[in-house]
């Protein structure tokens, strides 16, 4: 497009300032929105995002050095530079060139390359960082993307999602494949249902008489720096594992919810039944689970609960399961009307929103008094459904608008969330826009 085409433009001449030459390539990733299923991807259940328009640039030239030096437009994030063959990823500190590296080094890793040769490259984006809108995978995409091109190999858009979810793992965050698979599977003018092992996406047609309504609560959350995601991925597998062992199953190879529905082989709707006879909605402690699993803490300690999660004193089994797989139903439901377009499609999808939101407030605890305000407000304003939507605790809210009431709904939103007396909100983060489904991730040869 003629905007992109203006904004390489802008990137080579910046680069050109920084490093005294001129970019041999381009390459973007797009952040997304997932629409419903939000925390189910890293229980194995499928989830239905799109790509948004916004996304990360990155401006590269190879290099005869074996020095990697990374700058950011953003004065924010200061320069980088590293020796390409000797990554190190501080999981202590979730600093902007980390997400580089993981990208680079999940490419590096996944040819088993020891000489890697040096690039600058100049990274921009315009995606609302610590938002919900994965502006950290969209940077661990790209820059795989531009490690591969770089070096000449090629890879299918899948295999550079699965090697870009696995690696942003180097960060510390325990995510599922979700933003890493969107921002290469997507396809303009379609969200798709992206489902795992084998990891595939499939085409969902979105209602034409509704706008999807992304706004950003203005609470910041950075998922690798809160220990909440990775306190969730622990719950969760470890309500996989009592589940497990309630229904007589090897429970020590167990890791996700989805494993447990697969060997009963029942549905979703019979597992949430087994989930109330074998959980209790007390919180559970570390004790109490070894109990239940006939293992010691130390076992428990050590070769179930992450690092960063070993000092948890309360686990939340009951809930998180309850949602995980009332969520995954919501997900295949929402297809399911898609699909089928009744006249009241609009409405119906909006109610799986609204239950979506409950769930995570309520029972995966993934919400916070600003989200919840701001999913009222748009419910209130003309929203035929909203919910929070990335892992939460902050970030963004999205929305499902009828067409025609979009203007006012707008309009109205801003007036009543981000034009407060107090002006607590700062301007620039208040980003509220309509969107449609983007296109993936992309490599330009020029600018």
């Amino acid at each position: 497009t003629l905007i992109q085409y203006d904004w390489l433009l802008k990137l080579k001449e910046m680069f050109n300032s920084k490093f005294g030459s001129i970019p041999k390539f381009y390459v973007r990733a797009p952040g997304r929105v997932n629409i419903i299923g939000e925390h189910i991807d890293y229980c194995g259940y499928s989830v239905l995002p799109m790509a948004i328009e916004q996304d990360v640039l990155i401006a590269v030239e190879p290099v005869k050095t074996y020095t990697l030096q990374l700058a950011n437009t953003n004065p924010l994030y200061p320069d980088f530079s590293t020796s390409a063959n000797n990554i190190q990823i501080d999981k202590t500190k979730p600093l902007w060139h980390n997400y580089f590296l993981c990208g680079l080094k999940g490419i590096q890793e996944h040819f088993g390359l020891t000489n890697l040769t040096g690039m600058n490259c100049l990274v921009d984006g315009n995606i609302p960082p610590s938002s919900g809108l994965s502006s950290s995978s969209a940077l661990v995409c790209c820059a795989g993307l531009v490690t591969l091109t770089v070096l000449g190999r090629n890879l299918s858009k899948v295999e550079l999602a699965e090697i870009c979810a696995k690696s942003e793992r180097y960060i510390g965050t325990e995510g599922g494949g979700m933003d890493q698979s969107i921002s290469f599977l997507a396809e303009e003018g379609t969200a798709k249902l992206i489902e795992f092992s084998p990891l595939r996406a499939t085409d969902v047609k979105l209602p034409s008489g509704a706008v999807f309504v992304i706004a950003n609560s203005c609470v910041e959350m950075n998922k690798a720096a809160t220990s909440q995601f990775n306190i969730r991925v622990m719950e969760c597998r470890l309500a996989a594992k009592l589940l497990a062992k309630y229904k007589n199953l090897q429970w020590d190879n167990v890791l996700r919810l989805d494993e447990v529905q697969a060997k009963l082989g029942i549905s979703l709707e019979e597992m949430l039944l087994v989930t109330e006879d074998a959980l209790h909605p007390e919180p559970y402690n570390p004790e109490e689970i070894c109990r239940c699993l006939g293992i010691s803490l130390e076992e428990l300690r050590t070769q179930i609960l992450s690092p960063n999660t070993q000092d948890v004193l309360i686990f939340k089994l009951y809930q998180r399961a309850k949602h995980v797989y009332s969520e995954a139903a919501r997900v295949l439901q929402f297809k399911k009307i898609c699909e089928e377009a009744p006249e009241n499609m609009v409405q119906l999808l909006g109610e799986l929103m609204n239950q979506s939101h409950m769930s995570c407030r309520d029972m995966y605890e993934c919400s916070c008094p600003e989200l919840d305000q701001l999913v009222d407000i748009c419910r209130k304003l003309g929203a035929q459904g909203s919910r929070l939507t990335g892992a939460g605790w902050g970030g963004c809210a999205v929305s499902i608008v009828p067409a025609d009431k979009l203007p006012g709904f707008l309009a109205n939103v801003h007036k009543a969330y981000y034009q407060r007396s107090d002006g607590s909100l700062a301007p620039e983060k208040q980003s509220l826009f309509a969107t449609k489904p983007g296109g993936g991730a992309l490599v330009f040869l020029e600018a």
